[in-house]
């Protein structure tokens, strides 16, 4: 139990550095994560081979997991957007909107009630980054970016609900999730390259490296540690454990890149309200787990 709890918060602390790599890679957004689907596809289709656990399922369930994996994309793309477009702080903070989009889009896809009080500690986090949008607009467009990358994460999150039961071994899953959206982006890429010039496409050794590691640990890793950490720890805890990912980013941020000086009195304000609201929630799900 030891080791699972050890690997739990490792993959959180791993998670925490994937905003990070948003301002590390240089690439437009849209190229970073073509770069970072790529990679990890390959590499996992390598893994699933070597361990003998790769399998073909039908061409409905693939192209239904591919679908998942074009939303997820479409995510990434947005909230690298978002980080480039203002900072790591900023697109972490508005990425904390995920859960107030979730609890709206759940019951909507899947016909099941509203939890008021969900959407209720939601709106703790709106008026967090409203206050953010309102008096910092430096940052407006990263902001605005940030939160719709918020909404299509929610999409992807209640999307892969349906999936899930369809495929027995996750790895599996992910693989075809991750490939699906690496033919997606490459079938929107000459659109999107066309209308936002996206600059260099084919990645120097320095940001070649960086996109190594985030393929690798921060997407094939997280993934191995969670599944190993839901073996042995309720998925109660995990999802408890995961309101820590803003946090570590944003300290990895004020620690490395300096960010704490390029935000103002209202982001601190902003991010103590969400702060609240994720409080609040660890607080009633505690007492709903005990």
């Amino acid at each position: 139990m030891k080791q699972a709890f050890i690997a739990l918060h490792l993959s959180i602390f791993v998670a925490g550095f994937t905003g990070l790599f948003g301002r590390l890679i240089t690439l437009d957004a849209g190229v970073l994560v073509w770069w970072r689907v790529f990679v990890a596809a390959l590499c996992f289709y390598i893994i699933l081979k070597a361990v003998g656990k790769f399998k073909l399922y039908s061409p409905a369930e693939i192209l239904q997991a591919g679908a998942v994996g074009a939303v997820m994309c479409l995510h990434w793309v947005l909230f690298y957007g978002s980080i480039k477009a203002s900072n790591v702080s900023v697109g972490v903070v508005c990425f904390s909107l995920t859960g107030f989009f979730t609890a709206l889009v759940e019951p909507l896809m899947l016909r099941i009630r509203f939890n008021y009080k969900e959407l209720f500690y939601g709106c703790f986090a709106v008026a967090g980054i409203l206050l953010i949008f309102h008096f910092d607009s430096r940052y407006r467009l990263g902001i605005g970016l940030g939160v719709v990358s918020s909404l299509v994460c929610a999409l992807a999150i209640t999307f892969n609900k349906l999936v899930i039961p369809k495929f027995s071994y996750i790895p599996l899953l992910t693989f075809y999730e991750i490939a699906g959206g690496m033919v997606f982006l490459s079938f929107l890429a000459p659109a999107y390259l066309y209308f936002f010039g996206a600059g260099a496409v084919i990645p120097d050794a320095r940001n070649m490296f960086f996109i190594v590691i985030l393929a690798v640990f921060c997407t094939i890793g997280l993934q191995l540690l969670q599944i190993y950490a839901l073996k042995r720890i309720s998925a109660f805890t995990v999802n408890l454990s995961y309101n820590l990912e803003p946090v570590y980013t944003i300290i990895l941020a004020a620690v490395i890149f300096r960010e704490m000086s390029e935000v103002n009195a209202s982001f601190f304000a902003g991010l103590g309200i969400i702060i609240l609201s994720v409080l609040l929630q660890m607080r009633d799900v505690v007492r709903k787990g005990t």
